[in-house]
């Protein structure tokens, strides 16, 4: 079979085209540049799931620190404190307690009550209150730092628990053991370790003018001002088994919260609305999570009174019955305060039933004391230098140097009733003391789930 003149070019040229084609890739594998770097690729939804990320304390989480030993009253003092209490997020726990933390006395604010009681008994020491501000935080892998709100409510801890049910006594079975109670803490002022010191300081008050300090002790609450990345936290908190319940009696949960708002006895009524946060997991007696952290407990004021005249001391008592889950959905439960944090000046007493009542500081036996001894520069009898300085109680020691070197009775036995009368009128004539719980005061609140415990919304 012969090809025509049309076949013969159509052969030709394809055999050109195949020629030029291997020559080409022939200098394509020669000169080959080096291959790009593969773009990276967006991670698939069933890629390996990365390590979980460090706890973070939120914005806002209160800390409660406490100083252990005194520091000048100044600004600039550079102070160490240790937390009181655990923190938690996310249910675990991140700093345990007695975490030590350093910072320093920002300001002073002048503390004018302290100024005018004080010069009302012949101390004339402008007292301050200090404003700290914590700002490092020693963990086991070293400082972190951390951004918190200055506070200035530094006042001695005092922790409040509630006593087991005692038996009915009668009034005067009472009485008697509250003044045995109080016989035995006046006495502690003497016995008690550190008396060396309390001594110093009662010498300090009867001057003119002594320096300041910031009491050992001492504990302030404040907020993170912005969120803190915690590394390496320690093991998972321990489940918090609840409180043991007796036979035939249903189980009880100790429940850590903070109150969400400032409580007084001057301003609340019985109804008034209680909310605090729950800062702690709580675990039942089966190691099963029961309240988790960040619910709120719902409550109610059960009865308030206020202070009144004659040093009536006010009266407070609040309960709970409602736990509302992070969730959104709420559980009955019975609730009553075991125990709370409180400012130590306060002196406060926390009974049975939950009622919180500051403690009686009126005492006859002071003003009758002073009375007896102010007449003693009204006897003619004896050494007047001798007298005038027994009877010149009042003023500190400002007058007890003027009565002595005056030498005048009428005017020793002057001061030392101003001293009787003064005493008689902060112990019976002034009004009595509210209880006061400001907001994120720390409660222990024992409560008593009313149905079963099962805390997962329905349908899970």
């Amino acid at each position: 079979m012969h090809s025509g003149p049309g076949s013969k070019s159509i052969i030709f040229v394809a055999s050109s085209v195949l020629a030029f084609a291997a020559l080409a890739g022939a200098q394509t594998l020669k000169h080959r540049p080096p291959a790009a770097p593969a773009a990276p690729v967006a991670p698939s939804v069933h890629a390996a799931v990365p390590a979980a990320s460090e706890p973070t304390l939120p914005k806002g989480t209160s800390l409660q620190v406490e100083i252990t030993h005194h520091y000048p009253m100044k600004a600039g003092e550079a102070i160490e404190g240790r937390l009181l209490h655990p923190i938690f997020a996310d249910g675990k726990l991140v700093i345990p307690a007695n975490t030590k933390l350093h910072g320093e006395v920002v300001r002073l604010q002048p503390d004018k009550k302290a100024r005018w009681h004080a010069r009302l008994m012949g101390d004339f020491t402008p007292f301050h209150k200090p404003v700290v501000r914590f700002d490092e935080m020693l963990l086991p892998d070293g400082p972190l730092n951390i951004s918190a709100a200055t506070a200035s409510d530094g006042a001695p801890v005092l922790h409040l628990i509630a006593p087991g049910i005692t038996p009915h006594k009668s009034f005067f079975a009472r009485y008697w053991s509250q003044a045995k109670a109080d016989f035995h803490d006046r006495m502690s002022y003497f016995t008690a370790p550190g008396k060396g010191d309390r001594a110093l300081q009662l010498l300090y008050h009867q001057l003119p003018y002594h320096p300041e300090r910031i009491e050992a002790h001492t504990a302030w609450s404040f907020e993170l001002s912005a969120p803190v990345a915690v590394p390496d936290p320690p093991q998972d908190a321990p489940a918090l088994a609840a409180a043991p319940a007796a036979p035939g009696n249903p189980e009880t949960w100790a429940v850590h919260a903070l109150l969400m708002r400032g409580l007084t006895s001057a301003t609340a009524r019985p109804g008034d609305p209680v909310q605090a946060l729950v800062i702690e997991p709580v675990f039942d007696k089966d190691k099963l999570l029961v309240v988790p952290q960040g619910a709120t407990l719902i409550g109610k004021v059960a009865s308030a009174q206020a202070a009144r005249s004659f040093g009536r001391n006010g009266k407070l008592r609040f309960t709970f019955q409602q736990v509302r889950f992070p969730e959104g959905y709420d559980k009955q439960v019975q609730g009553s305060l075991a125990g709370a944090a409180t400012e130590k000046t306060q002196d406060l007493s926390l009974d049975a039933e939950g009622t919180i009542t500051p403690r009686n500081r009126s005492s006859a036996v002071a003003p009758l004391l002073l009375t007896m001894l102010a007449s003693r520069a009204l006897d003619t009898d004896g050494n007047v230098t001798a007298q005038a300085g027994v009877a010149s109680n009042g003023f500190g020691l400002v007058g007890r140097i003027v009565g002595v070197v005056a030498g005048d009775r009428n005017l020793a036995a002057g001061i030392g009733f101003y001293a009787a009368g003064l005493s008689f009128y902060e112990n019976f004539l002034v009004s009595g003391r509210d209880v006061v719980f400001p907001k994120d005061t720390r409660i222990e609140i024992l409560t008593t789930p009313l149905r079963a415990p099962v805390l997962r919304p329905a349908g899970q």
